[in-house]
C-alpha cells in the first residue's frame, strides 16, 4: 500500500521536494578565508602602532618596573630642541643625498649600457644584480674586511701598500690624521654598491617598455641622439626612475643594519644616522622607550613629507 500511495502521489505531483543541501557561495568562501587573516594582520600591526603612539606621549622605560607617566608633547619638544638630534638628521640627509644621487646616476647609466643585447649580456646583468640579493649584515661584514688597512683589498686597489700610511676608512683616519666624514662616505660607498642594481633594474624595465616607433619617427625627422635621449628616453623612463628614487630615499632614512655591521655608528658620531640613534635610545643601555617612540614618529612624519613631494612630482611627470 505504501508503494502504491507513493506512486500515486508522484503521478499527481503531490510529493514534497527533498530538502536541498545548503552550500556556501563563492563570496562566502572568499570572506571565510580572507577576513580572519585580514583581522589578524590589522590587529598585529595596528596595536603596536597605536601603543607606540601612546608611549611617545609618556615618560616610560621598557625595563623599569613602573607604569608610563603622561608627559604630553614633552618628548617631541626635547627632541626638536636638541641640537645633537638635528646633527643626526643632517648626517642622515647628507647620507641620503649622496647615496640616492649616485645610485640614480649609476643605475641609469648601467641600464642604458645593458639595454642593448650583446654576447654575455644576460650573465653581465645577473652579476650586476648580485649585490642587492645579499643580506645587508653580510655585506657589512664583507666590506669591513675589505676596508681593513692591514689586509683589506680596498687600499691595495687604491695603490696603498704600506698599512701605516693607508687610509683607515671606517676609523675616519688617513696617515694617522682624522678626516671628517670619511667613515660616512665609506658607508655610503657600500650602500651605493649594494643598491645601484635596484635602480638599474627599474630603469631597465622602463627602457624595455619604450615603443620603437618613437625612435623611428625621431630618426626620420633627423633628430640627434642627444635629442632622442632627452626628449624620448628620459620622459618615458622618468615615472619608474622616480619610484626607484622614492624607495631608495625612504630606505636611506631607515638605514640601520648596514651601518651597524660596518661602524656601529662610529667613529664618534660620524655615522650616527637617525635610525641608529633611535636604536641606541630604545636599547643599548638607555631604554628610553617613550622618547624613542616619539623620535620614531618624527622620522615617520619626515618620510611621509618627502614621499608626498616625490609622489606629487611623479604625478606631474605622468601628466607631462
Amino acid at each position: 500500500m505504501t508503494a502504491i500511495s507513493q506512486a500515486q502521489k508522484e503521478s499527481t505531483g503531490q510529493v514534497q521536494p527533498r530538502r536541498q543541501r545548503r552550500e556556501l557561495s563563492d563570496r562566502a568562501i572568499l570572506n571565510l578565508f580572507i577576513w580572519p587573516t585580514l583581522i589578524l594582520l590589522i590587529a598585529w600591526n595596528l596595536f603596536p602602532l597605536i601603543y607606540s603612539l601612546f608611549l611617545s606621549f609618556t615618560d616610560y622605560s621598557a625595563i623599569a618596573n613602573k607604569a608610563p607617566t603622561w608627559v604630553g608633547f614633552q618628548n617631541y619638544a626635547d627632541i626638536l630642541s636638541d641640537p645633537q638630534m638635528w646633527k643626526y638628521f643632517a648626517t642622515t640627509g647628507r647620507y641620503a643625498l649622496v647615496t640616492v644621487g649616485m645610485q640614480t646616476i649609476l643605475g641609469f647609466s648601467l641600464a642604458v649600457l645593458v639595454q642593448e643585447k650583446f654576447k654575455g649580456s644576460g650573465l653581465v646583468t645577473t652579476l650586476i644584480l648580485v649585490p642587492m640579493m645579499l643580506s645587508p649584515v653580510v655585506v657589512g661584514m664583507f666590506w669591513k674586511l675589505m676596508y681593513n688597512p692591514s689586509f683589506g683589498y680596498f687600499n691595495f686597489l687604491l695603490g696603498f701598500r704600506n698599512p701605516s700610511t693607508a687610509p683607515e676608512m671606517l676609523a675616519g683616519r688617513f696617515a694617522g690624521q682624522p678626516v671628517p666624514n670619511l667613515a660616512l662616505w665609506a658607508v655610503a660607498l657600500v650602500d651605493i654598491w649594494m643598491w645601484t642594481p635596484f635602480v638599474m633594474l627599474l630603469v631597465l624595465s622602463g627602457l624595455k617598455a619604450i615603443p620603437d616607433y618613437l625612435y623611428e619617427a625621431a630618426v626620420i625627422d633627423r633628430a640627434s641622439s642627444w635629442f632622442q635621449f632627452w626628449r624620448i628616453t628620459v620622459p618615458q623612463v622618468m615615472p619608474l626612475l622616480m619610484i626607484a628614487i622614492l624607495f631608495r630615499t625612504i630606505e636611506a632614512f631607515k638605514s640601520f643594519d648596514l651601518v651597524m655591521g660596518l661602524t656601529g655608528g662610529g667613529p664618534g658620531d660620524q655615522t650616527e644616522l637617525i635610525a641608529v640613534n633611535l636604536y641606541r635610545q630604545a636599547f643599548l643601555g638607555q631604554w628610553r622607550t617613550g622618547r624613542a617612540s616619539a623620535l620614531a614618529y618624527i622620522i615617520l612624519i619626515v618620510i611621509i613629507a618627502i614621499s608626498n613631494l616625490y609622489i606629487r612630482y611623479l604625478n606631474q611627470a605622468k601628466e607631462d
